[in-house]
């Protein structure tokens, strides 16, 4: 019984940790914005998606949740 309830407390920090890293992301592109005056340069946007994608997989390895997947589409 608690190696299913460690096991759940884990899934639950990675997903969590998934989220705080893809926000982090994004109010570092927000604040790169706001300095610049424009938009961050086009490779570090790839570069950031291609790390939000990353950061989802390992979320979704250990607890599938659609309103993160959406969330992050949603991002600009």
């Amino acid at each position: 019984m608690q190696n299913d309830k460690t096991q759940q407390m884990l899934a639950d920090l990675i997903w969590l940790n998934a989220l705080i890293a893809t926000e982090l992301i994004q109010v570092t592109e927000n604040t790169s914005a706001i300095l610049r005056k424009s938009s961050p340069p086009e490779s570090c946007l790839r570069d950031h998606n291609a790390l939000r994608e990353t950061a989802l997989a390992i979320a979704e390895k250990y607890r599938t949740d659609a309103a993160l997947a959406r969330h992050l589409k949603g991002h600009q």
